[in-house]
């Protein structure tokens, strides 16, 4: 790309042709340069089976061509018409109860359903062969939101091919009762026609057969999106290809899996006003969507201007909030910046939800902040594809965070989400720039790696660690990490035990602590909290950093530091309470080498660097106070006075600023 782009999903069936014209002056008003369109035309161009009206679809294709703007087209299939599950209502999907859910809502349909797969990939051949070559056209948007609303469809259909997907990931019955470990509860099948999806059952289902659904429901969306996107690309080879995740709630894809098929990785974002930290999670998500396409850049395809629908108090976003976490977003890769939607619409499930214009028209106070933001964006074109760099990172893997949350577990208070921003936090506090990647991924360019509840860890990741501590990496394992293999079988002699000479100890019993329980560590002498774990350690070789100070564990260890090979592994055996995790990872860092963006910025005040023809330093207030720091070099605000450097900034409550000039960071 050489800008960055700007709008909103874009939805003129909403409205009359009079309106579209005003849409396009307010978009010129906004500096809007693509939007998505069409997102949920299927209706309106296919109104009956076969019977195509796209005539209103070419005026608005050309009048944002005429308008200087780009569309990410959509393929239109996001939600099925009635008259497709009217026919045919085997491809509405059933929940694991075997409830069928009706249609009236959308993403009514089956991912496994071959009816639908064929009706949607006719669709696409239409409109794919009608559009390629206009003018507006900049990419193409496949479906929206995959397994949002379905993550899984438990009906006869997705049987079959659950079935399918087994026979093919094993070869033989004997080697899924292998995996599954069916011995117990006498459970072993004698043929794949035997299985079932894990559909409601007197107790605990089988945690392998679980597990190995999550995988299939992910690989049933995939199959939909591939459906599309193999004919995309037989008529349209040369145009690029996206779909949006949904931010970091997103269990039910995994998206390791999805990215090989994207040419650019898009996001949406939906933090909560009322959440004073919804700017942490925000950043581990935009972070995570970065790092798994190698750093490339991404989309941000949605977020709200300011209040959203969907939650039982649904705040506005307070003025500044709003452009402070759309450069957020920049500063973490996005090249793109783009809302839900462009303009409000008086009816429907989301009528509520903000849009760009709003019910009120342009002359709100959000249109206002709209039309600001827009100008912004594009008064800085240089920033477009530049890179954010970073010397730590967090692993991240779906297959475990699904296997984490079973049940029959040791304590239902684990989440993957909440590990992971515990560890994150002290780092994004800190002005510490981390990556979010794979397990398996080569970590030799980095001097940290933290590995937050890892609980499922196949043998090429515990080799891929050990090479990464042996060569002289730093690395910091938490609790409940390394405990079962890829098909979720507990590896025996002493927890963790790929990781046990690598950590120099062994776990002997897992303690959990009660719901809403606390414990306390003794750490340099000073009684500090805990929360959610503790567990038995034997040191084996690891060096004490903290013992537990209460109950059955007092005096055992609870944080323990390892050198192996030329390197060092830290384990955490319990979650330290905030501000101690800070005190951890302010020393775990230092003792990797791992500096700050900069260091010393007031509290709240967030510093990423991005690496283009120029460094671009972005710093973002999230308090509602204005600051004033200095920093060790002048350099120039690009969003207020670039003939000026300075040494000296002053931010505004909310406030944010771009700075160029060199800021590199040496990584290892």
């Amino acid at each position: 790309m050489d800008r960055l782009y700007y709008g909103g999903d874009y939805n003129p069936e909403h409205w009359s042709p009079d309106v579209w014209a005003e849409d396009l002056k307010l978009m010129a008003e906004a500096s809007v340069s693509m939007v998505t369109v069409g997102i949920f035309s299927w209706a309106q161009v296919e109104p009956r089976p076969g019977e195509f009206e796209f005539g209103w679809f070419d005026t608005v294709m050309d009048n944002l061509a005429a308008g200087g703007v780009r569309a990410c087209l959509a393929t239109m299939t996001a939600s099925p018409p009635p008259w497709l599950s009217h026919q045919y209502p085997e491809i509405l999907p059933v929940r694991a109860d075997g409830t069928r859910l009706s249609a009236g809502a959308r993403q009514q349909f089956c991912p496994s359903s071959p009816v639908f797969r064929e009706h949607a990939a006719r669709l696409v051949e239409q409109v794919a062969t009608r559009y390629a070559g206009h003018p507006a056209l900049e990419m193409w948007h496949i479906g929206n939101e995959f397994g949002c609303h379905i993550r899984a469809c438990y009906c006869d259909e997705s049987a079959a091919d659950f079935r399918r997907w087994l026979t093919e990931r094993y070869g033989s019955v004997e080697a899924l009762n292998e995996a599954w470990s069916t011995t117990f509860w006498s459970q072993r099948y004698s043929d794949f026609a035997e299985v079932q999806p894990p559909r409601v059952a007197p107790t605990f289902p089988n945690p392998a057969h679980q597990l190995d659904y999550h995988r299939f429901s992910s690989d049933a969306s995939l199959g939909c999106y591939l459906n599309e996107r193999e004919v995309l690309a037989r008529i349209t080879p040369d145009v690029p290809v996206t779909t949006n995740f949904v931010g970091l709630v997103q269990k039910s894809l995994d998206w390791n899996k999805w990215v090989p098929h994207e040419d650019v990785v898009s996001l949406d974002s939906y933090p909560d006003p009322y959440d004073p930290r919804g700017h942490l999670e925000a950043a581990f998500a935009y972070d995570l969507v970065r790092s798994i396409k190698d750093g490339q850049p991404w989309l941000l395809l949605e977020q709200a201007p300011s209040a959203v629908n969907w939650r039982t108090r649904n705040s506005p976003k307070p003025p500044g909030t709003m452009r402070l976490g759309s450069w957020q977003a920049v500063a973490r890769g996005a090249d793109a910046v783009l809302f839900f939607q462009w303009r409000q619409t008086p009816g429907g499930a989301e009528k509520f939800h903000s849009a760009m214009v709003p019910h009120g028209g342009p002359d709100t106070r959000t249109f206002r902040e709209v039309r600001d933001l827009g100008q912004e964006l594009a008064s800085l074109p240089q920033l477009a594809d530049s890179r954010v760099k970073a010397d730590v990172a967090i692993l991240h893997d779906w297959n475990s965070w699904w296997a984490l949350e079973l049940n029959s577990h040791p304590s239902d208070d684990l989440s993957q989400l909440d590990a992971h921003l515990a560890h994150y936090a002290p780092l994004f506090d800190a002005n510490v720039t981390c990556d979010v990647v794979h397990p398996s991924q080569d970590l030799s360019s980095y001097r940290l790696v933290v590995v937050p509840n890892l609980y499922l860890m196949d043998s090429a990741v515990a080799a891929n660690l050990r090479s990464y501590v042996e060569g002289g990496g730093h690395l910091a394992v938490s609790f409940f990490s390394g405990i079962a293999d890829e098909n979720d079988r507990v590896y025996t002699g002493g927890y963790p035990a790929p990781l046990r000479d690598i950590l120099g100890l062994r776990v002997d019993e897992f303690w959990p602590l009660p719901e809403g329980g606390s414990t306390t560590l003794d750490l340099d002498g000073v009684s500090v909290g805990a929360t959610i774990w503790s567990e038995w350690i034997e040191a084996e070789g690891a060096e004490v950093v903290a013992t537990f100070a209460e109950g059955p564990l007092a005096g055992r260890p609870a944080v323990t530091r390892h050198e192996f090979g030329s390197g060092v592994a830290w384990y955490l055996g319990t979650r330290p309470d905030a501000d101690v995790m800070r005190t951890l990872f302010d020393r775990i860092t230092a003792d990797a080498g791992v500096s700050p963006v900069l260091p010393g910025l007031p509290d709240g005040v967030q510093a990423v660097v991005r690496h283009g023809s120029d460094d671009y330093l972005f710093l973002l207030n999230h308090n509602a106070e204005a600051v004033t720091f200095s920093l060790p070099s002048p350099g120039t605000d690009l969003l207020a006075d670039p003939a000026q450097p300075s040494s000296e900034v002053e931010l505004a409550a909310h406030g944010v600023a771009v700075l160029s000039g060199q800021f590199g960071t040496e990584t290892r």
